[in-house]
């Protein structure tokens, strides 16, 4: 059954048609004027991109890169030995390389941009990766190179999926600037530019869709924007309405290989500090603090008696700037450089775009206690793991059930099982009871509790202890640091 229709001509009771007419009228207007002041003027977006595309163009170029793939060897035709022919088979087979095929070569089409007067251009390593030839082709105005141009490679970085380039031109580069994308904003206006689908210089625009994405790298700081990137574009430059380059095209999400308005350009924060390393020493040189970290989460910090769930874990301390400087596994850095310090990506970003050599104070939490570490940095490029050194024990086989687990002192037989080395301390876990908060966070049979409350556990008493100092202590949940095939990280279990 239908409702009855709303009757358009009712009206309010008592009211005069003139009066409504006017209170209607008012109360439109008034909203009319609320609207307009709550939403920005439409004004402010750009009634076109042309004068910015005629101003970058000339210096955004294609990439056009080429490879010598081998081919698979054919089988050697069929001669008899001694026949007339055998000679001219040789002959043509050693003129066309092994096999008697000439190798193929591979192309493959990007894109980059010029930051320089003197030819330094900026693009994706995975544009000229492997690649033993790199031609340049110019915007076809007037003043640039007609033909294209030879390009070097300067330095590549694969973390970031940077490369810098050099050609040698006969006149000087139109070029473009980076600018600051830490200052771009959720909806701000982009415009993209490249090579895509090898179809030449095209322009695409669209607004910053979200930042600091990360894809899968240590140092991913991405701009996603819904400007069509599409296959080619990778290493072309994502400008802002100044015509500065706020990012670098790098990756597209796509079930089909085309645009659908999920792209990611590398933040020009991250590509201006590692295009100038390239450019000065020809790799990269991060800074190196020496530790392993992981994330304060809530039921963490309350172990421990942090008042929030911010700054980074320390997991584990190899030898390296942070044990010559004292950082001790189970600190929490608050602070480095002056800057403080949210979760871990932070902080392995800050450190890798810290200068090496540069010493730098570091502020951790220790034992309910704030303490100043003064820490000179290393290079992580030169950096090597070292397993830090635990101290031996022979503790007694007693099993027992705590906290959702069946725990054992490890064994040398146990050690043998589990492929520990014999140094190797702790409690192994023999069981998890499913559905218990172990199970749910992850703990499961074969890993070592090497710490509970952050002191050394080798007995099955020894943790009993730490549970009773939490209970005294009014603490609700309990600090294990947990390895597993040699990988430490922190696990906080609430106790009864």
């Amino acid at each position: 059954m239908k409702a009855p229709p709303i009757a358009l001509s009712a009206r309010l009771p008592d009211a005069p048609a003139s009066r409504l007419r006017a209170t209607l009228t008012a109360l439109f207007l008034g909203t009319a004027i609320a609207l307009a002041q709550a939403i920005p003027a439409h004004s402010s977006a750009p009634d076109s991109f042309a004068e910015l595309a005629e101003k970058v163009s000339p210096s955004v170029v294609n990439i056009t890169t080429s490879t010598a793939v081998a081919t698979a060897a054919e089988p050697n035709p069929i001669v008899p030995e001694g026949s007339p022919f055998e000679d001219f088979f040789r002959d043509f087979m050693d003129r066309n390389g092994p096999g008697g095929q000439a190798p193929r070569r591979s192309s493959a089409l990007g894109s980059g941009f010029v930051i320089s007067e003197d030819g330094y251009i900026v693009t994706n390593n995975h544009v000229i990766e492997g690649a033993d030839e790199i031609e340049i082709e110019f915007f076809p105005v007037p003043g640039l190179p007609g033909e294209p141009l030879k390009a070097t490679v300067v330095g590549t970085d694969p973390t970031t999926d940077i490369a810098l380039l050099k050609v040698e031109s006969p006149t000087p580069l139109p070029y473009v600037s980076f600018g600051d994308s830490d200052v771009m904003r959720v909806g701000d206006w982009v415009m993209a530019m490249g090579n895509p689908l090898g179809q030449g210089f095209s322009v695409s625009a669209g607004i910053v869709s979200a930042r600091n994405r990360t894809l899968q790298g240590s140092y991913d700081d991405f701009i996603q924007t819904d400007a069509a990137i599409n296959r080619g574009n990778s290493g072309g430059p994502l400008f802002n309405l100044n015509g500065e380059v706020v990012g670098v095209n790098t990756a597209i999400l796509s079930p089909n290989g085309g645009s659908i308005g999920i792209g990611f350009a590398m933040s020009s924060a991250v590509v201006e500090n590692v295009v100038a390393q390239l450019r000065e020493f020809g790799e990269t040189r991060r800074g190196w603090l020496g530790v392993r970290i992981q994330d304060v989460t809530p039921d963490v910090a309350e172990a421990i008696g942090l008042s929030s769930a911010a700054g980074a874990l320390v997991t584990d301390v190899p030898e390296g700037p942070a044990l010559d400087a004292g950082i001790q596994q189970g600190d929490v850095i608050l602070s480095f450089d002056g800057t403080d310090v949210q979760d871990t990506r932070g902080l392995v970003r800050k450190v890798g775009n810290t200068e090496v050599g540069k010493a730098v104070r570091v502020v951790v939490f220790r034992d309910g206690n704030r303490e100043t570490l003064l820490i000179t940095l290393g290079r992580r490029e030169d950096a090597e793991a070292v397993v830090p050194a635990a101290q031996p024990s022979d503790p007694a086989p007693v099993e027992r059930d705590l906290l959702g687990m069946t725990v054992v002192p490890l064994t040398d037989e146990i050690r043998q099982g589990l492929g520990l080395p014999a140094s190797a301390t702790g409690l192994v876990v023999r069981a998890v009871e499913d559905g218990s908060e172990a199970f749910t966070k992850g703990l499961r049979e074969g890993d070592v509790i090497a710490e509970a409350g952050q002191v050394p556990v080798a007995s099955v008493d020894d943790l009993e202890e730490q549970l009773d100092a939490v209970r005294e202590a009014g603490r609700k949940s309990l600090l294990l640091l947990v390895r597993r095939d040699g990988e430490p990280r922190f696990v906080a279990l609430a106790i009864e």
